[in-house]
């Protein structure tokens, strides 16, 4: 069985960048002494999703995306022979952008992505929104893996990882910050169910302003040869306290369930589909902050 394992890194920020970069070294290490191949952290973890109302502050807590908090993270997998994919809030014209990148094993930066669907409804309104989404094929000890990466709110628009399995993701990395419940984790189920591909989330743990652990991974297998029902995609469901949890991604089972099943683009038909690239909004949709 070719198989990737998966560390989560379910923990608490501690209040300045340079002792979560302190941190989020020591949970990494313990990742690689477990055997991962991929550490994930949760969302903005160089300042622990803090968005200060005052412009001056919130640019004063960002870092570049190439300076010492994100460039560590890379000398680090290479270091420790892992992928470790990092979030920060990164600083940027007009307003920082909420930014995860991927190192691979050899520590060579192969996927950068900034949050495209920011909560503008709440304090993310501050920060510049993403414009693309991105997929890297990801060089592992057990070959190469098709990576795609979203961020919390993402998950709730069916697009976005609709757009990461038609680029070639075979597998979704999540760093997350909210309450993760039934409907939020059914919405990661539905996502890999659809689209026939893997999703790993990492959450914030319980303690945390408005998180609850619940970290996840599900594999995108419903149906297997020999089993007359569909089986439960969930390979992973952390509880919410800190710390590293560890599940495992049969790459080979997916591979042969998504070149032999039904769903992801095997039927679609997108010439009926304009709506959904036009931009009007009607009623009862309309809300007044949303940005254009």
């Amino acid at each position: 069985m070719t198989s990737l394992d998966i560390s989560f890194l379910q923990i608490a920020p501690t209040g300045t960048v340079e002792g979560n970069l302190r941190k989020g070294a020591e949970y990494c290490r313990g990742a690689a002494e477990s055997g991962a191949d991929i550490a994930l952290f949760p969302e903005m973890w160089s300042c622990g999703y803090t968005i200060p109302e005052d412009m001056d502050a919130l640019r004063a807590l960002s870092v570049e995306r190439d300076g010492e908090f994100v460039r560590f993270f890379g000398e680090l997998a290479r270091e420790l022979g892992i992928a470790i994919g990092v979030t920060y809030l990164e600083r940027f014209d007009p307003a920082p952008r909420n930014s995860f990148a991927l190192f691979d094993r050899y520590g060579s930066r192969v996927l950068d992505y900034a949050k495209v669907h920011t909560c503008d409804f709440g304090d993310e309104r501050r920060l510049t929104p993403g414009d693309d989404f991105t997929v890297c094929g990801l060089d592992t000890a057990k070959g190469t893996v098709g990576i795609g990466a979203m961020i919390c709110y993402d998950r709730e628009f069916p697009e976005s990882a609709r757009i990461l399995m038609l680029r070639g993701a075979e597998l979704i990395l999540v760093p997350n910050a909210c309450p993760m419940e039934i409907n939020r984790l059914s919405q990661l189920r539905g996502r890999a169910y659809e689209n026939m591909l893997a999703i790993a989330t990492c959450n914030y743990p319980a303690g945390v302003p408005d998180c609850n652990g619940h970290s996840s991974l599900f594999d995108g297998v419903a149906y297997l040869p020999g089993l007359p029902w569909s089986r439960d995609m969930r390979v992973l469901e952390t509880g919410e306290e800190e710390g590293v949890y560890s599940a495992r991604l049969d790459l080979d089972t997916l591979r042969g369930y998504r070149a032999r099943e039904v769903h992801g683009n095997a039927y679609r038909r997108p010439e009926a589909y304009g709506d959904i690239v036009k931009k009007d909004i009607r009623e009862p949709f309309i809300r007044n902050d949303r940005r254009s």
